[in-house]
């Protein structure tokens, strides 16, 4: 009974770690516009692809992946 256990937790843990990871967002910059392909680079330096529409974007502006969709970042205003 105590192995089922042990087990079990070791399951839970190991799709629970599995989940948060495949749900992290990506912060970073465009490095490339190809088309409707859209690549960036995080601060890390690992490159995401994602397809979508790249109308209003431009390479160097600074964006979040999230679930497989882009979103601009907005300006802060400094003081």
């Amino acid at each position: 009974m105590k192995k089922v256990l042990v087990v079990l937790v070791a399951i839970v843990f190991t799709v629970a770690v599995a989940g948060i990871s495949f749900a992290a967002d990506v912060r970073g910059a465009i490095s490339k516009i190809d088309g409707g392909k859209i690549t960036v680079r995080a601060a890390d330096g690992k490159e995401t692809t994602v397809e979508g529409d790249a109308k209003g974007l431009k390479v160097g502006d600074k964006v979040v992946v999230k679930d497989g969709k882009i979103v601009k970042k907005k300006a802060v205003e400094g003081c």
